[in-house]
């Protein structure tokens, strides 16, 4: 009865036919990827935060920029450098002599959708100013709170390769992110594909190619549906078994918190709804498990030097966790 209900609340047809319109909007530009852009997708509607880790070059930021413009919301970049302080991402108060009054002047971090490129870069107090925005979505400067704009997202990319001049980033600040997604290099035929595409260009701008196709109003409303999608008690008690797993396996020094949880259940939801269903299933879980889970564990000293990485550990443990029927 639930189901039927929801099913004549929500025209998923509707929301199905306009994530669709978004991957080819992003396919005008981005070749491959599509796991990339279904996370990217799924974390909007699931309201969360996501790192992404890869190379450079491998249009971690043209993504972004491209998300930005596709549902028309304000877009702005900082780029994270050793020597940044907070008060160049949050904002400062500035005294204004006409009124002799002190008036706060927003940093880059008020807008939409915020792309902190290199986020590894800045040292520990400015990755501080980021925890208070990343969880309530608002910055308190010299005692003021001001509330961000919905949607709020924040992008981060972080190159795995090159180590020198990077701070590693705080284990509290890593569990604010609901995804970290590794980007690899695209195939052989990706890339030609690239290539002949750069050449058709002629030197235009990507971004330009791109038409804005949503709104902020109606991701808000596709987030609704989200939230409203049916799961069965037994793929909770699912979840809650993956999670509790990461604190009672051997291999892992950390394992992960109750956000992890509900990060889970958040993104398997809005996993569902932008594949067309009402209803979460045990696939959507295992999905999102890996990226939800693989910057919120810490492996033991002893599978470190095994040189077991942390997605090995995830997917052992996904699944040594039996599949509810």
């Amino acid at each position: 009865m639930q189901e039927e209900s929801f099913q004549s609340r929500v025209d998923l047809s509707a929301l199905s036919e306009q994530v669709k319109k978004i991957k080819q909007e992003i396919g005008k530009i981005i070749i491959g990827q599509e796991r990339m852009i279904d996370l990217l997708i799924t974390a909007i509607l699931a309201d969360g935060h996501v790192l992404i880790e890869g190379v450079p070059g491998v249009a971690k930021t043209l993504t972004a920029k491209l998300l930005a413009k596709i549902i028309a919301i304000d877009f702005s970049r900082i780029q994270f450098t050793p020597d940044l302080m907070p008060s160049d991402v949050l904002g400062t108060s500035v005294y204004n002599l006409k009124t002799s009054e002190f008036e706060f002047k927003a940093g880059p971090i008020f807008s939409n959708l915020v792309l902190i490129d290199e986020i590894n870069r800045a040292p520990a107090k400015t990755q501080a100013a980021l925890f208070e925005v990343m969880e309530e979505r608002q910055v308190t400067v010299d005692g003021h709170t001001h509330k961000m704009k919905n949607p709020y997202l924040v992008m981060a990319t972080q190159n795995p390769i090159e180590q020198e001049g990077t701070y590693r980033l705080p284990e509290a600040q890593l569990d604010r992110f609901l995804f970290k997604i590794v980007v690899n290099y695209p195939g052989f035929d990706e890339e030609v594909e690239i290539l002949t595409k750069h050449h058709g260009r002629l030197g235009a701008l990507p971004v330009l190619e791109v038409n804005a196709i949503l709104s902020a109003d109606q991701i808000e409303l596709m987030r609704r549906f989200s939230n409203q999608v049916h799961v069965e008690l037994n793929l909770v008690k699912y979840i809650a078994q993956i999670v509790q797993e990461t604190r009672n396996n051997p291999m892992l020094f950390l394992g992960a918190s109750p956000r992890a949880s509900i990060a889970i259940l958040s993104s398997a939801k809005a996993y569902a709804v932008i594949n067309g269903r009402d209803f979460v299933s045990p696939e959507d879980i295992k999905l999102v498990a890996l990226p939800v889970l693989r910057h919120r564990i810490v492996l033991s000293p002893e599978k470190e030097m095994e040189g077991v990485s942390a997605d090995e550990a995830v997917n052992m443990i996904i699944n040594k966790v039996e599949v509810p029927r």
